[in-house]
C-alpha cells in the first residue's frame, strides 16, 4: 500500500549478486550490492516508505549462527516501532527456508516478516529479484499480515512449510502438500489460507551457545559409524532423515539407539520431499512433521532452552 512503512533489512544472496555477462545466471559473485542501491534500482517500491539496513553481506551457503542471531534481534527492534508495518528480508536462496523457520520459531510480534531473493542475479537481462522484493513489500504492508513467510515467484509459502524444491529455475520454492499461503497478483495479495500464529514456539535467548546437532541420512547400507563417530566427537543432537515415514536401517537404528540411551537427543525426520513421519506402535525413536533442515533448528533451539 502506498505511504505505508516497510523495514528491507539485507543479507546479501545472489538478489544481490552480479555476473561479468548479463546472459550468464550461474557465473555470477553473490552478495555485491548492498541493499540501498538494490531498493533504490526497484521502482516498484517508489510507492512505499522504505528504510534500508544492511545486516550481512554473504552468499547464504555461508550462513551462519551469528548473522542469524543480529537478523533476530534487528526484526523483534522494527517490529517494535509504531510507524513499520512490516519488515522485507532479503536473502540468498539456499539457506532461505532454514533462516525462515528460525525466525518464525524466536520472533513473537504479530507483524510480518517476509523473507524474499533471487535465482539470478541483479546483473542477470531476466533478474527475477526486483519482482520479488516488489512482491515481498505488498506482503509485509498487508491488511492482516502476520508471522514469517517467503514471497517468491508470486507465491507466499509460510516458514514451516516452504523448501527450496529447484536448482535453477525461477520458481525454485514449494510448500509440499500445504500448499502456498497466497499469491501476489500486480501488487495485490490473494490470501489462500490463513496467516501464520506469530507466537513464538521457543524461549531463546541471544548470546547462548550453540548446541552441537547434526544431520545423519538413511540410505541403503547404512551403518553404525557415522552416529559413533559423532558421538565420540561430543555431538548433542542427531536429527535423522529417514526413507519413506521415517524408516531406518537396522544397523543405523540401533547406533541411534545406543546414542540416544547415552543421552543424545535423537529426533526421527523423513528425506522425502512431501508428507510427514507419521507415529506407529512400537516407535522408539521420536518423530517429528519437520523436515530434517528445520527439525535440526528446532531440535538446538530446544537445547539451548
Amino acid at each position: 500500500m502506498a505511504g505505508e512503512q516497510i523495514v528491507v533489512l539485507g543479507t546479501g544472496g545472489t538478489l544481490a549478486g552480479r555476473a561479468a555477462a548479463a546472459h550468464d545466471n550461474l557465473g555470477y559473485t553473490a552478495a555485491q550490492i548492498g541493499v540501498d542501491e538494490l531498493v533504490r534500482g526497484i521502482p516498484a517500491l517508489q510507492g512505499f516508505s522504505v528504510v534500508a539496513e544492511q545486516v550481512a553481506q554473504l552468499d547464504s551457503k555461508d550462513m551462519d549462527f551469528a548473522t542469524w542471531e543480529r537478523l533476530a534481534q534487528r526484526c523483534a527492534h522494527w517490529q517494535a516501532q509504531a510507524g513499520v508495518a512490516g519488515i522485507v528480508v532479503t536473502h540468498g536462496t539456499d539457506t532461505m527456508e532454514e533462516t525462515a523457520f528460525f525466525l518464525q520459531s524466536v520472533l513473537g510480534s504479530a507483524k510480518p516478516v517476509v523473507l524474499t531473493g533471487a535465482m539470478r542475479p541483479a546483473s542477470s537481462m531476466t533478474a527475477d529479484g526486483p519482482q520479488n522484493v516488489a512482491d515481498a513489500a505488498a506482503v509485509a504492508c498487508s491488511p492482516g499480515a502476520r508471522g514469517v513467510t517467503v514471497a517468491f515467484a508470486g507465491k507466499v509459502h509460510a516458514a514451516a512449510d516452504v523448501a527450496k524444491v529447484h536448482s535453477y529455475r525461477v520458481d525454485a520454492f514449494d510448500s509440499g502438500d500445504a500448499g502456498p499461503m497466497a499469491v501476489v497478483e500486480e501488487g495485490e495479495v490473494r490470501l489462500l489460507r490463513d496467516w501464520p500464529t506469530a507466537q513464538p514456539t521457543h524461549g531463546w535467548t541471544p548470546g547462548r551457545p550453540w548446541p552441537w546437532v547434526e544431520i545423519v541420512l538413511n540410505v541403503a547400507g547404512a551403518g553404525a559409524r557415522p552416529v559413533e563417530a559423532l558421538v565420540g566427537q561430543g555431538v548433542r543432537g542427531l536429527v535423522v532423515a529417514g526413507t519413506g515415514n521415517g524408516t531406518l536401517h537396522r544397523d543405523l537404528e540401533a547406533a541411534l539407539l545406543a546414542a540416544q540411551a547415552a543421552g543424545v537427543a535423537v529426533v526421527r525426520s523423513s528425506r522425502c520431499a512431501q508428507g510427514r513421519v507419521l507415529p506407529h506402535a512400537g516407535d522408539r525413536i521420536r518423530h517429528t512433521t519437520l523436515s530434517p533442515v528445520k527439525a535440526r533448528i528446532a531440535l538446538m533451539l530446544e537445547l539451548m532452552a
